[in-house]
């Protein structure tokens, strides 16, 4: 059975990308998550973004869906988003919330999302599908004392 993940990339009035801040460990990424049982990929982004940011959207299109590229069967579905409603702020899943410009993106930005952020900015006519390749950053291994 396939895992499915969906994830927005949303633009601020100046093209700046929204991405949140991991609690679980030191990475930035585009808000997003896992869909649940039952759920549409576009259900699921939408929820995904009300609990990681605050903010309500709507989605605007499909930018692509992306497998893995150690083959396991997990695909994610990247949607455009626009902000209808909310506010922005920091929940139980990020730790920080902003919008960045793309020639500052912070360090620690997941190398996948970043791909998804340019494959946004194509002006296509029809959605990218891709496998990704690009490292995952993990969280380090915890380590007893």
């Amino acid at each position: 059975m396939f895992i499915l993940g969906a994830f927005a990339i949303i633009w601020d009035a100046d093209r700046r990308v929204l991405l949140c801040h991991r609690r679980d460990f030191d990475a930035w990424n585009l808000p997003g998550g896992r869909v649940e049982s039952g759920e549409l990929p576009t259900e699921a982004v939408i929820r995904e973004v009300r609990e990681e940011t605050g903010l309500e959207v709507a989605i605007e299109r499909l930018v692509g869906i992306y497998g893995k590229a150690d083959n396991r069967d997990e695909l994610v579905f990247a949607f455009t988003c626009r902000v209808i409603g909310g506010d922005l702020h920091a929940t139980e899943e990020s730790s920080a919330c902003e919008y960045f410009d793309l020639a500052h993106l912070p360090p620690t930005t997941l190398p996948k999302h970043v791909e998804r952020i340019h494959d946004a900015l194509e002006v296509a006519h029809s959605p990218v599908f891709r496998r990704q390749t690009a490292p995952s950053l993990r969280p380090p291994a915890s380590t007893s004392h």
